[in-house]
């Protein structure tokens, strides 16, 4: 027995209560540390389902490799660890460890995080890569550093439409339809367009428009999948080629979680989450593709759309949703110019 072994028992001796409250593994071993990882999507495997599931089984899988086992994570989908509306505000306060979600969702807490799902605000994939390195980007992750949270890896989607009745590819086709924006924002414009609104989490649509509840949801394209919203909709516009909005959907991890781990875990963490982003960029524009086969096979429609229909919800969006988002406070009316730029 080594010395440090004998001094450690020596010490327990002199004090029973701290030895019962010990178990043998932790008093020579320290225990892999775990993040635990919510989401609202339908769980899958490594290689199957949802690839915002894969992406935080791939995360994990890396992690506990790289780490020798010694830091891991577990992947809880389905809102199975916590409500959908519950994961920001709990990542702020350190109540829990990592979230992908919608950064829009955060929005009531944190205004300026309503810029993730702006209409007409970001219109391609090349142009939403580019905000990581564009000093909106900067500027958002200094916004979430300081409430608390950091951004581990950097996700768009091209978002779309279900609905049940006429498809919505105009403007004027949403006018007298009950439709799920996802975000304050895109239910502005919806509303100058003539659209009652209704607001849920994505994981609720199906219900709502199973229902009658609802005539129409805007999503993202792995969404309109997962959610197999072509059960309820046969009308489908796409998010391929040209659209008027991408919702930004980052993995993000709590601040005071991830300053307590050592400097090395924190570079994985980091090191790990900016190479999940091709994975991601790939499979968002794959289900770009996917989705339009899926809703066809249902015996459903796809629409696309035109430049000069993307540039007319544009319009609407720049006279309400961004000058509303504007007129909230200067951060975002500087986090708005900001995005402008990048456009």
């Amino acid at each position: 027995m080594n010395e440090i072994r004998r001094q450690i028992l020596r010490g327990l001796a002199a004090s029973p209560a701290l030895a019962l409250s010990l178990n043998p593994g932790q008093l020579f071993a320290q225990a892999a540390a775990e993040l635990k990882i919510s989401h609202q999507f339908p769980g899958g495997t490594l290689t199957e389902g949802d690839f915002r599931d894969r992406l935080c089984r791939k995360f994990s899988a890396e992690l506990a490799k790289r780490s020798n086992g010694a830091l891991k994570g577990t992947v809880y989908p389905g809102s199975s660890l916590m409500k959908t509306n519950a994961q920001f505000s709990s990542m702020r306060k350190g109540a829990l460890d990592m979230s992908l979600v919608p950064l829009s969702y955060a929005g009531g807490e944190v205004p300026e995080t309503n810029l993730g799902l702006m209409p007409g605000i970001v219109t391609s994939y090349e142009k939403a890569v580019a905000w990581k390195k564009a000093e909106v980007g900067k500027a958002l992750a200094n916004i979430l550093a300081d409430k608390g949270v950091f951004v581990v890896s950097w996700i768009w989607q091209a978002g779309g439409v279900a609905s049940r009745t006429k498809p919505i590819v105009e403007p004027e086709d949403a006018k007298g339809l009950k439709v799920r924006g996802g975000s304050r924002e895109m239910d502005m414009v919806l509303k100058a367009a003539g659209s009652a609104v209704l607001t849920l989490p994505s994981n609720e649509i199906y219900a709502a428009m199973q229902t009658g509840a609802l005539d129409a949801a805007m999503t993202s394209s792995t969404s309109l999948i997962s959610f197999r919203l072509e059960e309820v909709a046969k009308a489908l516009t796409t998010g391929r080629g040209k659209t008027y909005w991408f919702m930004f959907e980052p993995l993000l991890i709590s601040r005071a979680v991830f300053e307590r781990l050592p400097k090395a875990q924190q570079d994985l963490v980091m090191t790990i989450g900016a190479e999940m982003e091709q994975f991601a960029l790939d499979a968002a524009k794959a289900d770009d593709q996917q989705v339009v086969s899926v809703y066809q096979k249902a015996g459903g429609k796809a629409y696309d759309l035109s430049d000069a229909t993307v540039k007319k919800w544009q319009a609407i969006a720049r006279e309400t949703a961004w000058k509303d988002f504007a007129g909230k406070n200067e951060s975002c009316a500087r986090m708005l110019k900001l995005a402008e730029q990048a456009l």
